[in-house]
């Protein structure tokens, strides 16, 4: 069984038996609460861990009845509400193994990673947000699509469309048979079976398929959900994606393992997020780093009461400094804790912890996680192996040997510095860098320094030709309404606190960033 304590072993290696000693830890416990799609299409739901449980099952025993086989892959393109864990869950039940797509891609993006994972059922949103994922796939690109297509029906609108089963009458393809045959699959699934392929964000070029076996993928959920002090009594604000790993390895997995109840969101607003944290009376509050921006810069967060909440949790490469401080200042949270992670580790490379200081909070994201190790490069690179890294890249043994070297150090991309007590600090991206007059200059660096300019909500500095320098900065800002910067403001600013092979020499004001399908900014197109 998997223990709660920081320090206990994880002895659950496969997600079917995560869930089922969940069912039977916490069976009247909540699971999952969500009340955000329209009333008289689905009324708020609750469901125990029993039953969440049970209606995993039949999932699992829907897909054996629709010819889904152990190994095959199953897609997910549909934002978070009830109907992700249960359909990932009930994949891993059957045997099979999930495929999440981002829910920004673009339908003919959706189609690729389709076609290249070979996936042999997908489970698709309908109309959403002025789009119909499903009905585009299957009258635009109806020859790419798996025999099985289950619509996630999130309004009230049109029956699916032919050639999809609507999200209810799937489950009702379960028969004692079936059911029988999906418990026997979830016995036989391994903890070295490929449980997910998450595609990276492609960056720097086309994604990859990041191949994650149960074992690595549940131990590091387990590390987590442990150093955050897990327990069935928490109540879990998932804003992060769940195609992401941040809400799906450090939020699905550790609630199943944790008994916590998980609280989906699926169009993030400040406001939606403070309401509800008020309602709900959430306490744990996991985000991206722009998320606790917004909520900060939020002018009607004081409507809302959040004194519920214990702890927050952000991560990304870099984290500006002055977030985590308003974090612990203004939020009134009891824990901020800072993490480091990436796709290719299952998202778990290193973290603080609830004991960590204030300082190291701020400036670190922490020592590495149990069964990881951590070390630097001659240049600088962050290196990782250990218990979390992927078995490697789908298709792609060349990619494979150059993420993994012969002695199992996965390389980061990213630069970073160790202290004495082993914390990291990612400092950028190695290949952001640039130099300027010969001296190397780390973007991000600068862009720390920009956040703490008032009225910059946002900034991302690139290295432009120079004939006399080779390079020199430029910072992109964006800004709040009403600020009153201009570029010699910012460039004085900088000069205040930068050496000068480090300040910007121009200054670009832009409403917003060309982004990936993750939300990171590309800084190849600025």
């Amino acid at each position: 069984m998997p223990q709660t304590s920081r320090t206990g072993t994880l002895s659950a290696t496969t997600t079917p038996a995560a869930l089922r000693h969940a069912a039977r830890s916490w069976p009247d416990r909540i699971a999952i609460v969500d009340g955000q799609w329209h009333p008289s299409s689905h009324p708020r739901l609750e469901l125990t861990w029993a039953q969440f449980h049970g209606v995993v099952r039949a999932f699992a025993a829907a897909l054996v009845a629709s010819g889904i086989e152990p190994g095959d892959r199953v897609a997910i393109w549909s934002p978070n509400s009830f109907h992700w864990p249960i359909a990932a869950l009930g994949i891993h039940y059957a045997g099979a193994t999930l495929v999440p797509l981002n829910t920004r891609y673009t339908a003919g993006e959706a189609v690729e990673i389709i076609e290249r994972s070979g996936a042999r059922g997908l489970v698709v949103s309908g109309e959403f947000l002025g789009a119909d994922h499903a009905t585009e796939l299957l009258r635009d690109h109806r020859d790419s699509m798996p025999d099985l297509v289950v619509r996630v029906r999130l309004t009230r609108g049109a029956p699916a469309p032919e050639g999809a089963v609507d999200w209810h009458d799937f489950l009702e393809r379960e028969t004692p048979e079936t059911l029988t045959e999906a418990d026997r699959r979830a016995d036989a699934v391994s903890p070295e079976d490929i449980s997910d392929i998450l595609f990276t964000s492609g960056t720097t070029g086309k994604s990859k398929g990041v191949l994650a076996t149960h074992r690595q993928t549940l131990n590091g959920s387990h590390g987590w959900g442990a150093n955050a002090g897990l327990h069935p009594g928490d109540r879990y604000l998932m804003v992060n994606p769940y195609f992401h790993t941040f809400g799906y390895k450090a939020g699905i997995l550790p609630s199943v393992l944790f008994g916590v109840t998980m609280l989906p969101l699926a169009v993030y607003s400040p406001t939606e997020a403070c309401k509800l944290v008020s309602d709900e009376r959430a306490t744990v509050f996991p985000g991206a780093p722009t998320i606790f921006q917004t909520i900060l810069d939020d002018p009607r967060r004081s409507e809302y009461d959040l004194s519920s909440l214990r702890i927050v949790i952000t991560g990304a490469s870099i984290v500006p400094v002055v977030l985590v401080e308003r974090l612990q200042k203004n939020l009134g949270v009891d824990t901020v804790i800072t993490a480091y992670g990436l796709t290719e580790a299952s998202g778990f490379v290193s973290t603080c912890t609830p004991d960590d200081d204030d300082e190291t909070v701020a400036n670190t994201c922490g020592r590495s996680f149990p069964g990881m190790e951590i070390k630097l490069s001659d240049v600088g690179e962050v290196l990782t192996r250990g218990e979390n890294v992927m078995v490697g890249y789908l298709d792609d043994p060349q990619a494979t040997a150059e993420a993994i070297d012969a002695d199992g150090w996965l390389h980061t991309g990213d630069i970073g510095t160790l202290d004495e007590h082993g914390n990291l600090k990612i400092t950028d991206r190695l290949k952001d860098m640039y130099i300027c007059g010969g001296f190397n200059v780390y973007p991000a660096e600068i862009e720390q320094t920009l956040a703490r300019l008032d009225g910059v909500t946002e900034s991302a500095v690139v290295g432009v030709p120079d004939d006399r320098l080779g390079e020199v900065g430029r910072a992109y800002l964006t800004v709040q309404d009403g600020a009153d910067l201009d570029e010699a403001t910012v460039i004085a600013y900088a000069k205040q606190h930068l050496a000068n092979f480090k300040v910007p020499r121009s200054v670009v004001f832009v409403d917003s960033f060309p982004r990936n399908a993750s939300g990171k900014i590309l800084k190849r197109d600025l």
